[in-house]
């Protein structure tokens, strides 16, 4: 399967996810976002830059526990909270946010 951005042919996984992380850029993103009907805000991009962030220091994308955690420490407690995630990135913060993201599905993620 291929997405095709800005003539580029990109190729993702069964579920949609970057196959090459090198190859996400904010309009692949602005891109993917619409594919899960979501219109990317500043809010948007702070959880995805807190992401992206994640998986280079980790190598591994976040579930929502995790998430949320670092969300918390890195934005405050007011957006350290599922909640918040979940309005941003329903149903499946840690997913949609992910792919989005250009990174990984999460390992628990179903």
């Amino acid at each position: 399967m291929h997405l095709c951005v800005n003539q580029r042919r990109i190729p993702v996984d069964k579920d949609g996810y970057l196959k090459q992380l090198d190859d996400w850029d904010p309009d692949v993103a602005r891109y993917l976002a619409a594919r899960e009907n979501l219109s990317l805000s500043a809010a948007h991009w702070e959880i995805i830059e807190l992401l992206r962030e994640f998986y280079r220091e980790f190598e591994v994308s976040p579930a929502m526990r995790a998430l949320v955690k670092q969300t918390g420490k890195k934005l405050g407690a007011e957006k350290g909270r599922s909640i918040y995630l979940m309005q941003l990135f329903p149903p499946s913060p840690a997913r949609v946010a992910s792919k989005i993201a250009g990174l990984p599905r999460p390992t628990n993620c179903l």
